[in-house]
């Protein structure tokens, strides 16, 4: 794992304008493990220019053509699983083992995915008397967070790129050394110059530079729904398309003719997956007041089973906020049945696995998302209060419905106010469209969904 320290733009390392540096930092031991160039408003400039310049080679060339290097980019990143894997472990300090399946194994199927699309996408269709053209929206700025750096990279650049699009991503800064692997990888899969450009940089400099830049077209953003109202308002003034992939606060709904035990265990391992640090985990266990306590019980046990198998969050500040969230759910009436505050390690910015018992719908923890590994169990009365309980938040990105009848939880799934349910464990499927209702966001991402955000469509009559 090596640091390059120049910014990647129109095809090449290049200096930064200023000195200023961030150091990447591992949360599992605290040591530094790189440093990056911290890119300004001039470098952002400099990188959209090229992606200016590059959008109308890019923007003609053939889909199938486009198609051919984001199979050869899905290629470079499956040689280059291993690395992948190890730099997100350093830089996010998430297992190994989860690092290469997840982190490095989830954004080649979505770079595969996209490069499919790319050569079977129809960019033009008949509709009456009319020929409707797809197009690429132009330039655009991808900023995107820590937590999945990989993915969430792809998630963004391969739609673009398949769509004719041209990039200037900027990457979270605790995680900018997985963005410079994709940027080597993009460069060795023959993407023409000042098609992707990465400038590292602070979100509030580099970030708002890009998201505010005239000459980008669609600002793709993933984080909090803080940042996302700020970047809206900003591209609201210029009339510029956002996608935003914000908070949320999903509830795990576990019906009476559930499989309780597997409804559980399946939901807290949801909540503990890369130490609580997902958007769309299910936060908030639902569960009938005849079965509560059995189902407390059960969480609490199989809580206490990642207390050596899940990694640290991601740096002091994130640690900090989780266990402030614990300790405010416990001052607020909650019963802490499993963890609980203070860090459980001498060093990393860890936090161990909790639960909180007897959490009230009102409750701050049952409101806001607290990102890290802390499970909510909540009681409800019937399937109506479950319903408002699990609608009950300004979140709706994902959640889970149980029940021993499929049917009944797909039932239940219609009425949520959220965009992705899964039933009964259902499996993470790459092609199926991902995002929020409400303050969860706008746009979706993955799939022929997220090819859509970023295509402009354009009718003729004839």
């Amino acid at each position: 794992m090596k640091a390059h320290d120049g910014l990647y733009i129109d095809g090449a390392w290049r200096p930064a304008a200023g000195r200023d540096v961030i150091e990447v930092v591992n949360p599992a031991d605290e040591q530094v493990v790189g440093r990056v160039p911290a890119g300004d408003a001039l470098d952002v400039d400099t990188a959209v220019r090229a992606a200016r310049e590059a959008l109308p080679a890019w923007a003609a060339t053939p889909p199938a053509e486009r198609a051919a290097r984001l199979t050869a980019l899905r290629d470079v990143l499956v040689a280059r699983k291993d690395e992948i894997a190890e730099t997100v472990t350093a830089e996010l300090g998430s297992p190994l083992q989860f690092s290469q399946a997840v982190h490095a194994g989830v954004p080649i199927a979505v770079a595969g995915s996209y490069a499919e699309l790319a050569a079977t996408h129809s960019f033009e269709e008949k509709v009456g008397n009319s020929t409707v053209l797809h197009e690429p929206i132009g330039v655009v700025g991808a900023i995107t967070p820590w937590n999945y750096p990989l993915h969430q990279i792809v998630a963004k650049a391969a739609p673009a790129l398949a769509a004719g699009c041209t990039v200037v991503l900027k990457p979270a800064e605790d995680t900018p050394l997985t963005a410079q692997l994709f940027a080597e990888a993009v460069h060795e899969a023959g993407v023409p110059a000042g098609v992707f450009n990465l400038v590292t940089g602070l979100g509030p400099v580099a970030g708002q530079a890009l998201a505010e830049h005239p000459d980008v077209d669609l600002v793709s953003f993933t984080g909090s729904t803080a940042v996302g109202r700020r970047i809206g308002a900003a591209a609201g003034a210029a009339v510029k398309k956002v996608a935003l992939e914000l908070g949320g606060k999903s509830a795990n709904v576990i019906l009476p003719s559930a499989d309780l035990a597997k409804a559980v265990g399946v939901g807290v391992a949801n909540v503990m997956s890369n130490s609580g640090q997902t958007c769309s985990a299910w936060t908030r266990m639902l569960v009938h007041r005849d079965r509560y306590d059995e189902a407390v019980e059960l969480a609490a046990a199989a809580a206490a089973k990642y207390g050596d198998r899940i990694g640290p969050v991601v740096n002091a500040r994130q640690r900090d906020r989780v266990l402030g969230y614990i300790e405010k759910g416990v001052a607020e009436g909650a019963r802490l049945v499993a963890g609980g505050p203070g860090s459980p390690r001498e060093q990393g910015y860890f936090v161990s696995p909790t639960v909180l018992a007897d959490v009230n719908p009102e409750m701050t923890v049952a409101q806001e998302e607290i990102f890290g590994p802390v499970l909510c169990v909540l009681r409800y009365e019937d399937e109506e209060d479950a319903l408002r309980i699990a609608n009950g938040t300004v979140y709706g990105l994902a959640g889970a419905v149980w029940a021993g009848d499929e049917s009944e939880a797909v039932a239940f799934a219609r009425r949520m106010d959220t965009g992705q349910v899964d039933i009964n464990g259902g499996r993470f499927n790459p092609l199926a469209p991902f995002g929020g209702y409400k303050q969860s966001g706008v746009g979706r991402e993955l799939g022929s969904h997220g090819l859509a955000e970023y295509l402009q469509t354009k009718s003729l009559q004839f």
